[in-house]
């Protein structure tokens, strides 16, 4: 049987299912094209954090269930190896609640099955629900990344497909290393990949295979039907259903957006094919005027509800937090830029003399404001702290340099790791 309409919606679990227009009445009447209202530039910033649910208490007790519930509200965490201080998922996950803790992550993925690896932007946890979603994502990439990758990696890996495919089926789960007849290569990128692992990743991609489990931060790889649960296997929907849940359901994460954010946020669907949902099935959405920190204002499509109540009725925690470089507030660089005034950029692929922070460094939230950065590092069993800059404006006092500390001794805990204490104050500052 296949999942509802509302199962497969894409709105966040504790939001109602949307209600489908009849697609011949949509196309037959004018889209919405005017801005009705204007969203201001703070209600603009506080809308988008609360979606990305940062208005919550940061320390209520979180369940196994609770952080499935999250991750929904969220709609995918992205993945990342590099591991600093934590990897990238945890700390978007301990961002929002304090009480995360990494195996109810685990247990999710790999024992409950309520969660799957795939790729949105880029390699992500998904609640297994959009599973249905991901299987026409599945066909849609198959003849793109075929051409695509026999062009720029190494070897022909088609012509391994059935070998590894087979050898699963014969052995079971396997790690790549578990596939490759020569030794793997410490410091090789993507493209010199051996033509087996991309075989994998391949398999992986377009669906045949899922991810069973990580061995430190390897992929252990399976046959799909062995880890996607059945009733989730229920074949893929439509293409329109596919660009309506791309786009409708990231509006409902965003609050507003423009054609070209709502096609980013997942990665499913073009800028073009958003904008023509736009115009059809997104046609009786409100449009608005955003303003933003810096530069003119921008017209967006808003969800409904994100034009009610007022800029003062959102309450955010006072608590100061690490964000993580790949959080979803700080992903979209333009937008964060607008919405907060906060120019930041990952530094780990500009060579170290042309850095103009660091490595690996992590926006400050406190509030509802990005007030600074901070270059710290897991290191001999401590967090160490290299350096701190708070944004213009931004003065490091006794409260907010005692808040920060407080924060360093929550990601240190979550680490499993000491908090080296200074120099997080007022020496190890630039304001």
């Amino acid at each position: 049987m296949r999942q509802n309409e509302a199962e497969l919606s894409g709105e966040p679990s504790s939001a109602m299912p949307v209600k489908r227009h009849d697609r011949s009445a949509t196309l037959a009447a004018p889209a919405m094209t005017k801005p009705i209202a204007t969203i201001g530039a703070t209600k603009a910033r506080r809308t988008f954090l609360a979606r990305q649910g940062l208005g919550d208490d940061p320390h209520r007790r979180q369940t196994p269930q609770a952080l499935l519930s999250r991750i929904d509200d969220l709609g995918f965490v992205q993945l990342d190896s590099i591991a600093t201080v934590a990897r990238a998922h945890h700390m978007i996950l301990f961002a929002r609640n304090a009480t995360y803790r990494e195996r109810d992550l685990t247990r999710l993925v790999e024992r409950d099955r309520a969660l799957f690896e795939n790729w949105t932007h880029d390699a992500s946890v998904i609640p297994v629900r959009f599973y249905p979603v991901w299987q026409r994502r599945f066909a849609r990439e198959s003849e793109r990344l075929r051409r695509r990758w026999s062009e720029t990696r190494r070897g022909d890996f088609t012509v391994e497909m059935d070998a590894v495919l087979a050898r699963i089926v014969r052995d079971g789960p396997k790690r790549a290393r578990d596939l490759l007849e020569e030794p793997a290569k410490t410091k090789s990128g993507w493209w010199d990949w051996h033509p087996a692992k991309t075989a994998l990743e391949y398999l992986w991609r377009t669906g045949a295979l899922a991810v069973a489990k990580r061995v430190g931060f390897e992929k252990v790889y399976d046959l799909a039907e062995n880890v996607i649960p059945e009733e989730h296997r229920t074949g893929p929907v439509d293409d329109d259903a596919y660009v309506d849940f791309a786009c409708r359901s990231a509006l409902a994460r965003l609050g507003f957006a423009t054609h070209g954010e709502l096609a980013a946020f997942w990665g499913l669907v073009s800028a073009e094919e958003a904008k023509t949902w736009s115009l059809t099935e997104g046609r009786d959405l409100p449009r608005v005027e955003v303003e933003g920190v810096c530069g003119p204002q921008r017209v967006a499509m808003a969800d409904p509800a994100a034009l009610d109540g007022h800029e003062d009725d959102f309450a955010f925690p006072s608590r100061l937090r690490v964000v993580s470089p790949f959080d979803p507030i700080v992903r979209d660089r333009i937008r964060s830029q607008r919405l907060f005034g906060f120019d930041y950029r990952i530094e780990v692929f500009v060579p170290a003399h042309k850095r103009r922070y660091g490595y690996y460094v992590f926006p400050l939230l406190e509030g509802d404001r990005l007030v600074g950065r901070i270059d710290m590092k897991r290191d001999n069993g401590a967090l160490t702290v290299r350096k701190v800059w708070w944004e213009d404006g931004v003065r490091p006092g006794k409260t907010r340099i005692e808040r920060l500390d407080a924060e360093l001794v929550r990601v240190a805990r979550l680490c499993g790791v000491a908090h080296d204490g200074p120099p997080t104050g007022t020496a190890a500052a630039d304001h």
